[in-house]
């Protein structure tokens, strides 16, 4: 699963995003308070976090990982703010995500990653409805 994570990073194939997630994945935001459920809303949410933060300087520093879970430290400059977080990552037998949460420092990145995302997520929703 960790392979096919990184190669979509890696080439930014954002709309393979759906390919990885369970169909009752769950996604833990930094920013919004209650979890996000199920494939449609977390494969929109990762979505608008790839156009975010798959900026040229983003990068996988450390990883963490055990039979079905890892942790992937991340760094990355937006605006000029230096950013690093991690994912923490959980897959079923089938290789396909089950949960997917998200930390983020400093605060003042938190503050504009989620301003960027909303206005992302809301672009994302026009262009479902279509």
């Amino acid at each position: 699963m960790l392979n096919n994570w990184h190669t979509m990073i890696q080439n930014k194939q954002v709309e393979q995003v759906s390919t990885l997630l369970a169909d009752n994945v769950t996604l833990f935001s930094p920013v919004i308070h209650t979890p996000i459920q199920g494939k449609q809303m977390v494969s929109m949410y990762l979505t608008a976090a790839f156009h975010t933060f798959l900026n040229g300087s983003f990068n996988y520093d450390r990883e963490f990982t055990a039979d079905n879970a890892a942790v992937l430290e991340f760094s990355l400059n937006i605006d000029g703010i230096d950013i690093n977080g991690i994912d923490m990552i959980t897959w079923n037998e089938d290789g396909k995500i089950t949960e997917f949460k998200v930390m983020i420092r400093p605060y003042k990145a938190l503050n504009m990653i989620n301003d960027q995302m909303t206005a992302m997520l809301a672009t994302l929703q026009q262009q479902a409805m279509k």
